[in-house]
């Protein structure tokens, strides 16, 4: 049986490199400039809802909302120190003050009209950044 604190080492090698895709895609892509603040998962927020809108089906975006949500995870992990945690295939962020938050997740409810990746940071770093 695997713990967290034996894939704890290599678990944040996958998501930093998703959100490092998604800010080359954007950058590249839409003209969109992400720079790991809290304020930019305002616009992540706003494109997540465009492509909803378009009614895009979820398999054509499974990705892009991975992206999204590895770029939401890093911004906290940037802001608060908060480690990225992985367990059957599954990435979470757990903060300084131990609590576990599942930014991916959480981009694929906004996807479906429920979440949001802004609130979701300013919940994780409140009381808790560097």
């Amino acid at each position: 049986m695997t713990t967290f604190h034996e894939t704890r080492p290599n678990a944040a090698t996958k998501p930093v490199r998703w959100a490092a895709d998604t800010v080359a895609a954007m950058r590249e892509g839409a003209r969109l400039r992400l720079d790991y603040s809290a304020q930019s998962l305002w616009r992540v927020d706003r494109l997540i809802e465009e492509i909803r809108r378009d009614e895009a089906p979820y398999a054509a975006v499974e990705s892009v909302l991975r992206g999204f949500g590895a770029y939401a995870g890093e911004v906290i992990v940037r802001q608060t120190g908060a480690e990225w945690w992985a367990g059957s295939g599954d990435h979470w962020i757990r903060t300084p003050d131990g609590r576990m938050w599942d930014p991916i997740d959480e981009a694929r409810r906004c996807f479906g009209g429920e979440g949001s990746l802004r609130l979701l940071c300013r919940d994780a770093t409140d009381g808790v950044r560097q």
